[in-house]
């Protein structure tokens, strides 16, 4: 027997009609937090990134792809990674179907990992994926952008991550949700933790590159499709630890 709140079409109405006074101002405040996100100060990129693709080797500039525009996700997959993050995974899969419409609109999408391109290609491979992924293995660029961290910071002197100081992890965790997820990405929980999620914008003007925009942890909420729909369900989210998974993992029954 549900112990929700039981009404009538038109109590129901009512509540709907204020439910939709709020949602309209949260679709304004949204569009206002957008129109400050694109009036941030631009940075000019001066050092020289490389990578490799399925192409060959690229610089920052190659990955545009011909646009103005690129937005770079940083993917959760080091250099001792055995699969992507179940996360980032996720999150990579609403990719297919927005990058074509985003490239004609002068926006070129492109995931960027710190394992091995082969590494990449072939996980890509798995989750039928076809997205361009770039490795930026042996290079500065996940470093630079607080996405990557060395074994020295994280037991020693601590990291920079999502804007704010993270002390060093003496002990790496043994138990719990981020154990849960290293062992399905193939690795420990400190080697996983080497690795962040974000996403990075940057644009390409007058023959120079600049860094337009930056963000993590939480202020990737919105790239999760799937809890765009989870919270327009009846339950919403619902949710009783990790219960996400790489999608080709999940049990068919």
């Amino acid at each position: 027997m549900t112990t929700h709140t039981i009404g009538t079409r038109d109590q129901w109405l009512q509540a709907r009609l204020a439910l939709l006074e709020e949602e309209k101002k949260l679709t304004h405040w949204s569009d206002e937090v957008a129109r400050q996100r694109q009036e941030l100060p631009w940075v000019r990129v001066d050092k020289e990134y490389g990578f490799d693709t399925e192409d060959g080797a690229a610089t920052l500039s190659d990955l545009f792809a011909g646009r103005s525009q690129l937005l770079v996700y940083h993917f959760m997959f080091g250099p001792d990674y055995e699969a992507g993050c179940p996360s980032c995974s996720a999150i990579a899969d609403g990719f297919e179907g927005i990058a074509v419409h985003l490239a004609h609109h002068d926006v070129m999408l492109t995931a960027v990992s710190r394992a091995p391109l082969a590494k990449l290609l072939a996980y890509r491979e798995r989750m039928g994926w076809s997205f361009p992924w770039a490795s930026a293995f042996g290079g500065d660029f996940n470093f630079d952008f607080s996405v990557g961290f060395s074994t020295e910071q994280q037991r020693e002197s601590g990291i920079e991550y999502n804007f704010q100081r993270e002390p060093a992890m003496s002990v790496a965790p043994t138990s719990g949700a981020v154990v849960e997820i290293a062992a399905t990405a193939g690795t420990d929980a400190a080697t996983f933790l080497r690795e962040r999620p974000g996403l990075s914008a940057f644009v390409r003007d007058g023959g120079e590159i600049y860094h337009t925009y930056s963000t993590y942890s939480r202020g990737l909420d919105a790239l999760w499709g799937m809890y765009q729909w989870l919270d327009r369900a009846p339950l919403g989210r619902n949710e009783k630890g990790i219960w996400w998974r790489h999608h080709d993992m999940y049990d068919n029954g």
